[in-house]
């Protein structure tokens, strides 16, 4: 196992906390700093740069590689206030760092932007982390310069735009005007979705409450596994 360079000990601490449980792992799990060296097969995580040198380094063995994908929520326009309360756990929680963060909005036309940043404006602390509040500052200053229409509230900026991966600080939104359409839409974006939060999809405030059965990309990982 080769752990993220930002792994801070979580996946030692956690596969150290199962070999309490069975020590037989002692022999079958080793943590590796440097090259993996021959292995038989690989499940790999990375941006769609990285997957590409993956696909083609590791072409010989079972694999499984996942690429860069986010999350994105469907609003219909008859969200209650707790519901878009919820969604803020779904865009700032773990903001950054995972799949399931919702970085796009999908909006109805005449829909009143307002409403998300009354809901969102509990998390205004989050602009007192270091990092979030750079890409904040940045972002802010390189569209000002220019000339970029935006929204901001002094610790989050929203922008309108087809794009769906937004950066740290910044979340997107594109309005709609048929449901039909919008399917399309996310249908042609499927392999960049992780997951939708929406009224039919996910509910609010879940993205980041992955069950068992919730596999990345929805690969199967234990069945890989077994089948090797």
């Amino acid at each position: 196992m080769k752990c993220s360079r930002q792994d801070a000990g979580l996946t030692a601490g956690v596969v150290e906390l199962l070999q309490r449980f069975s020590p037989e792992l002692h022999a079958r799990v080793e943590l590796v700093e440097g090259r993996l060296g021959t292995v038989d097969a690989v499940i790999a995580t990375g941006s769609n740069n990285t997957a590409r040198y993956f696909e083609h380094y590791f072409a010989h063995v079972p694999r499984i590689v996942r690429k860069s994908r986010v999350s994105v929520s469907v609003l219909d326009g008859s969200e209650t206030d707790a519901e878009l309360a919820a969604l803020s756990e779904d865009v700032f929680r773990y903001f950054g760092l995972g799949c399931r963060n919702v970085s796009k909005l999908f909006i109805p036309q005449h829909f009143d932007l307002d409403r998300v940043f009354r809901a969102l404006f509990p998390w205004k602390d989050i602009v007192l982390h270091g990092k979030y509040a750079n890409n904040y500052d940045y972002y802010r200053a390189l569209w000002l310069l220019d000339r970029e229409p935006f929204l901001e509230n002094g610790f989050l900026i929203v922008k309108e735009t087809a794009a769906l991966a937004s950066p740290v600080s910044v979340l997107y939104v594109e309005r709609y005007s048929e449901g039909l359409e919008l399917k399309a839409r996310l249908d042609a974006e499927a392999n960049s979705i992780q997951c939708i939060v929406g009224h039919a999809y996910l509910p609010f405030g879940t993205a980041q409450q992955p069950g068992p059965e919730d596999y990345a990309d929805g690969v199967d990982t234990l069945a890989f596994l077994l089948e090797l």
